[in-house]
């Protein structure tokens, strides 16, 4: 559940350095029939005034749209240029995302590991902002003595639930099986801010989004 709070905390942040107001925007979530999508809509569905699902299965993709006011359900990835923010969140083991699927000036919170975004995407499209879910900056002076592939004191958020679970006596599984709820995500959430966990700032394929990448995505919104 914290991949989940990580993820849409990062969309809004996001959206607010490129001057997107989620209530006169539209949001797609790609993979919204998973634990982690379809909760991912479910909770900035709320903020966004439109909602694009993408799923592939149109039956299952309707019955997670009918939960959700404004949500239209495809099974079209291309419709998500259409979009302003973007979270996707497949299982897929090839790319999903590419450089003709998005607007200029889009959000992209690629939550999925392997990645859904293609790599064409930071090649051709310097127009729009990606950014990895899910990694978070863990408080105090921390060595794991394992490395995650990120910068020192840094690690999943799936990682950092656990870590909380820890410092709040909880040994169980707090999130397990297909389904985790907005009440998880928010629990969290408040688990986070308690500790002192947060995002570890904004990583696109492996680096630090620096200020030129959001300006770029910025400009080319005004634009």
């Amino acid at each position: 559940s914290y991949p989940v709070a990580t993820a849409i905390e990062g969309t809004l942040q996001a959206c607010e350095l490129l001057g997107i107001v989620p209530a006169d925007s539209t949001l797609a979530v790609v993979g919204a029939t998973g634990s982690i999508g379809k909760t991912c809509a479910q909770v900035l569905g709320r903020d966004f005034g439109r909602t694009i699902l993408v799923g592939r299965d149109m039956a299952r993709t309707e019955a997670v749209a009918a939960e959700i006011p404004n949500a239209i359900a495809t099974v079209d990835v291309s419709r998500i240029k259409e979009a302003d923010a973007i979270v996707t969140v497949t299982s897929a083991d090839a790319d999903v995302i590419l450089p003709e699927h998005l607007r200029p000036g889009a959000v992209v919170c690629d939550v999925a590991r392997p990645r859904d975004v293609s790599v064409r995407v930071s090649q051709e499209r310097p127009d729009v902002l990606v950014i990895e879910g899910g990694v978070v900056a863990v408080p105090g002076d921390v060595e794991f003595n394992f490395s995650f592939g990120f910068p020192p004191k840094t690690a999943y958020a799936c990682m950092s639930e656990t870590f909380m679970l820890a410092l709040e006596d909880r040994p169980e599984s707090f999130t397990l099986g297909k389904d985790v709820s907005v009440e998880q995500v928010d629990t969290t959430q408040q688990w986070a801010r308690k500790h002192g966990f947060r995002l570890a700032g904004f990583r696109s394929f492996e680096r630090a989004v620096d200020e030129a990448a959001i300006e770029r995505a910025r400009v080319a919104r005004r634009s």
